[in-house]
C-alpha cells in the first residue's frame, strides 16, 4: 500500500491501481499530484518503472519483479549502501546471482564487467572532492531484461541528474536497459574531470609559490598527497576502458548493437582523462622537483654566510687559540 497526497486528500492504494487513479484525478493537471510515501526500506533512494521512454509509476521493491516482466516494460531501481537484507529482496525479485549480491555488498571491487546468464554486472570507481581530498566510491550495476538496479558505496554523487536527463528525453530512453547503463557510464568518467581540474588549480597555485620562495614544508607535502590521489584516480579510471570495450563487442546479453559507439565514446572520454592524468603527474613530478631544489638553494645559500661569518671570526678565534687567555705579557706587544 502506498499514500499518493493530491490536492490536500490522502489517497491510498496499491501499485496495480496507480493508472485508473491517475485518469480518475485528471492527471493533465500534473500539480494536483505533489508527493509519494513509499513503504521501501532505508537504502532505496528510487524505484519506477517505464514504458516506451515514459515513466508510468513509482514501485515499491516487493512488486518491481512483477512490474519488470511486463511486455514493453523495464524497472530502474537506484540504491545507496543497501544492507544484506534489501539486496536480498532485490535478488528475489531479478533473480541475481549470488557471487553478485556478494560483490555489491561489500565495496573495493576492481572495475570490471561479468556475465552472469543473461544479464551483466558492472563496477566502477566513483570520484569527488570532500574537504581538499579526492574521495572515492563504487557503482554496482545489475542489467538485465526488465531492469536496471545501481548500488552506489562510499563518495559518489547521486543519480539523480542522470535519470532526469534520461526522462527528459524519452525517445532515448525507450533504448531501455542498456541506455541507462551507458548514461551512468557516462556521468561517472565525466566526474572525473572536476577533481582533475581542482587539482591542477591547486597545484599551479603551489608552483607559483616555489617560483615565489615562498613555499613551506607544508606545500611539499601538500604535492605527495596530490600526486598519490591522481594515482588512485588513474587506478579507479583507466580499468573502465576494458570494461567499456567489452561492452563495445557484440554477443553480450542486453547490449544493442546500436548502443556499441555511445559505449566507445565513454572509452575515448576515459582516454581523455587517463591523458589528463599523465600530464599533472608530470606537473606534480615537476613542482616537486622544483620544490627540492629550492630547498636546496636555500641551505647553500645559508652554509655560504656561515662560512663568511667563520673565515671573519677565524683570526681571534686562533689568537684566542694560541694564547689563551691567562697570561701577564704579550711578547708581541
Amino acid at each position: 500500500m502506498r499514500t499518493y497526497v493530491a490536492s490536500g486528500e490522502h489517497l491510498l492504494f496499491t501499485p496495480g491501481t496507480d493508472v485508473a487513479i491517475m485518469r480518475w484525478l485528471n492527471m493533465t493537471d500534473a500539480p494536483k499530484l505533489v508527493s509519494v510515501q513509499s513503504n521501501d526500506p532505508p537504502g532505496v533512494v528510487a524505484s519506477a518503472a517505464y514504458a516506451e521512454g515514459e515513466r508510468m509509476a513509482e514501485v515499491p521493491i516487493a512488486e518491481a519483479g512483477e512490474w519488470s516482466r511486463k511486455p514493453g516494460h523495464f524497472v530502474w531501481i537506484g540504491l545507496h549502501e543497501p544492507s544484506l537484507e534489501l539486496l536480498r529482496q532485490v535478488q528475489a525479485e531479478f533473480g541475481l546471482h549470488d557471487l553478485a549480491i556478494e560483490d555489491a555488498l561489500k565495496a573495493h571491487q576492481r572495475p570490471k564487467v561479468e556475465q552472469y546468464g543473461d544479464a551483466l554486472f558492472v563496477v566502477a570507481r566513483t570520484a569527488q572532492m570532500v574537504d581538499g581530498r579526492t574521495a572515492f566510491g563504487e557503482t554496482h550495476l545489475f542489467v538485465g531484461h526488465g531492469y536496471v538496479v545501481s548500488v552506489r558505496h562510499g563518495a559518489s554523487t547521486t543519480y539523480t541528474p542522470v535519470r532526469e536527463r534520461c526522462e527528459a528525453a524519452p525517445k532515448a530512453l525507450s533504448d531501455g536497459e542498456d541506455f541507462i547503463l551507458y548514461a551512468i557510464l557516462d556521468f561517472i568518467v565525466d566526474n572525473y574531470m572536476p577533481v582533475i581540474e581542482t587539482i591542477q588549480a591547486e597545484v599551479e597555485e603551489i608552483e607559483d609559490c616555489i617560483l615565489d620562495e615562498t613555499s613551506t614544508q607544508s606545500h611539499v607535502r601538500r604535492l605527495y598527497q596530490l600526486r598519490r590521489d591522481l594515482l588512485r584516480l588513474r587506478n579507479a579510471a583507466v580499468p573502465l576502458v576494458e570494461v567499456c570495450r567489452r561492452l563495445e563487442q557484440p554477443g553480450l546479453p542486453g547490449i544493442d548493437a546500436a548502443m556499441q559507439p555511445l559505449f566507445r565514446d565513454v572509452s575515448d572520454h576515459i582516454r581523455r582523462v587517463q591523458e589528463e592524468i599523465e600530464s599533472l603527474r608530470e606537473v606534480l613530478a615537476f613542482a616537486i622537483e622544483a620544490s627540492l631544489m629550492a630547498g636546496q638553494a636555500q641551505q647553500t645559500e645559508i652554509t655560504r654566510r656561515l662560512a663568511a661569518w667563520a673565515a671573519i671570526l677565524a683570526v681571534p678565534t686562533a689568537v684566542a687559540g694560541i694564547y689563551g687567555m691567562n697570561f701577564e705579557a704579550m711578547p708581541e706587544l
